[in-house]
């Protein structure tokens, strides 16, 4: 299969309330939306970067510019046979795993719909329904976070992620584990704790939490494997996990407990599924992180959680979670047991809202292949 024309939209779509992490905080997506045209098949994909260079090296300017002067020319110049070839197309351009991602994530819905079959059962998913819970920014104060925690309870949610930091990690986690003591809980701290900090982690034990993520530095793999004999709650590697290699090494190391796979980090569907899959064998469980997707990013997270070693509920809330208005007609709705449906139709099922979606782009691009 030739790609004949690919189209880029940079955009901004506001939050519902601002998210605030240990490291960032951000107002709304910027995300690169692609479009993509093949025998007659049009498909959708998503680049979920954010504004500044804070989660990962990539902010929504370098993944433009690689992009267009780069991995579009690389996806041209290609005959692709099946989905699984577009992540060796680009393999000269080194990491920018979040721009390679947008673009294989279009091509895995190029193929699905060119075949008829859904996303989820190209990928090899075996559930209908994916568990979901929700992630509750930094607040700025405890009394305001249990207002927001029942809220989400109130929705539906039944399970809470809190983002943690220096200052408000024990007491914060603390105060939401006495209100709810069954409630499944679980804390993220986006890199920012260091090795001498595991003690006061360690101090997290009694909260019965699902899991602790991410502590350390978001390129460290050795430190993590120390950290993880200080505590009894079990360790999760977000940022740290880029590629199958990467999770090979966290595995050999007894790194974790357990691994977070966000497909836009790791470059695409096909390495997480590897990922997925050496979990799997090694007896170590995934879920499903989220990006802060626009409706067509979220739909293809929820065809990826639907594979079978996703254990633990996905941070893929449903759209009205973070967008009044998504720029998609079909956005995904919470069910009664705190899930989403997966979509069962052809291609990720993600039905574009082009008139809403020309409204929130900043910049457009529209490249033609015109190679042999």
């Amino acid at each position: 299969m030739k790609i004949e024309q690919i189209e880029l939209r940079r955009i901004f779509l506001p939050y519902v309330a601002p998210f605030v992490t240990s490291g960032w905080r951000e107002e709304g997506s910027h995300a690169i939306i692609v479009r993509m045209e093949s025998e007659g098949i049009v498909a959708w994909g998503e680049t979920p970067v954010g504004e500044n260079p804070f989660y990962n090296e990539e902010n929504c300017k370098t993944a433009w510019s690689i992009l267009q002067d780069y991995l579009v020319p690389m996806i041209f110049g290609v005959d692709l046979q099946s989905p699984w070839d577009a992540t060796p197309a680009m393999s000269r351009v080194r990491a920018n795993r979040m721009a390679k991602a947008g673009l294989e994530f279009t091509i895995w819905d190029l193929f699905a719909r060119r075949e008829q079959r859904s996303l989820a059962q190209l990928l090899g998913g075996v559930r209908d329904r994916v568990p979901v819970g929700v992630s509750v920014g930094i607040q700025k104060d405890i009394d305001t976070l249990l207002a927001v925690v029942e809220a989400y309870l109130a929705d539906g949610y039944n399970r809470i992620k809190l983002k943690i930091k220096p200052g408000w990690d024990v007491e914060p986690t603390r105060a939401v584990r006495e209100r709810w003591p069954n409630l499944l809980l679980q804390v993220d701290a986006n890199s920012i704790y260091r090795l001498d900090d595991g003690p006061h982690l360690a101090k997290l034990d009694p909260f019965d939490l699902l899991l602790v993520e991410q502590p350390l530095a978001h390129d460290d793999i050795f430190d993590h494997a120390k950290l993880k004999r200080m505590l009894k709650t079990p360790l999760c590697l977000d940022e740290s996990i880029v590629s199958p290699d990467h999770a090979r090494w966290a595995i050999e190391l007894a790194a974790c407990d357990i691994i977070n796979v966000k497909p836009s980090r790791i470059g695409g569907l096909g390495d997480s599924i590897r990922i997925h899959d050496a979990a799997q064998a090694a007896g170590m469980p995934v879920w499903h992180g989220g990006m802060l997707e626009t409706g067509i990013g979220r739909a293809i997270n929820v065809a990826l959680a639907s594979l079978p070693n996703f254990t633990l509920p996905g941070d893929i809330s449903a759209n009205d979670r973070y967008f009044k208005r998504d720029i998609v007609v079909n956005p995904f709705t919470l069910n009664s047991d705190s899930t989403l449906t997966v979509p069962a139709g052809i291609g990720h099922g993600a039905i574009v809202d082009e008139d809403y979606l020309d409204a929130v782009t900043l910049d457009r691009w529209v490249a033609v292949n015109h190679q042999p």
